[in-house]
């Protein structure tokens, strides 16, 4: 049988043998810190995306009581380190994929946000989908991530322009490996 400070011994060593847990990112309202108010107009929302030297800009669309569009606004784009990273890099907003809300597309067109959503075959939600700068689809990402640095890890891959020679899943796989 151990005595008292054996057991104390044990203790210390288990502790101090399980890693500690990285303190987990600030968690902040999505719709303030990590979307943007839209003006309704994604022409000009490209003019402004130049203007201020981003990659892109980064729509998700989604609909209401989406248990899995919820998710990833509990989960993933409520962390600060991916609303900080994300705003640096691209203009974000959402579009209701059954909203009625009057807008206008990449190419000036006036359309409605149910209709630009079957237009860029957004049907699951949420789907993901990047713009480059000229308003060309450039990645599509249908789903939930798993975790904030998944979902940090496909805008680097827009960011960083793999999108062009290879597919998502391979460069997530290969940057596994670094």
């Amino acid at each position: 049988m151990k005595t008292p400070m054996g057991w104390l011994a044990l203790a210390l060593t288990l502790t101090l043998a399980v890693p500690l847990q990285p303190a987990l990112a600030e968690a902040r309202d999505p719709m303030s810190h990590f979307f943007m108010s839209k003006m309704g107009d994604f022409k000009e929302e490209l003019a402004t995306a130049k203007q201020e030297g981003k990659a892109g800009v980064l729509i998700m669309f989604e609909m209401e009581e989406c248990p899995f569009c919820a998710r990833m606004k509990g989960t993933v784009l409520n962390q600060s380190e991916v609303q900080d990273w994300f705003r640096k890099h691209f203009l974000i907003y959402t579009v209701d994929v059954k909203g009625g809300t009057d807008m206008t597309d990449f190419q000036g067109n006036a359309t409605t946000e149910k209709a630009f959503a079957l237009a860029n075959r957004a049907r699951a939600t949420p789907t993901f989908l990047f713009f480059d700068l000229e308003g060309r689809l450039v990645t599509r990402f249908t789903g939930a991530t798993q975790t904030p640095e998944e979902f940090l890890l496909l805008g680097r891959y827009v960011v960083e322009g793999a999108y062009k020679t290879q597919p998502f899943n391979i460069y997530k796989h290969q940057a596994s490996k670094r």
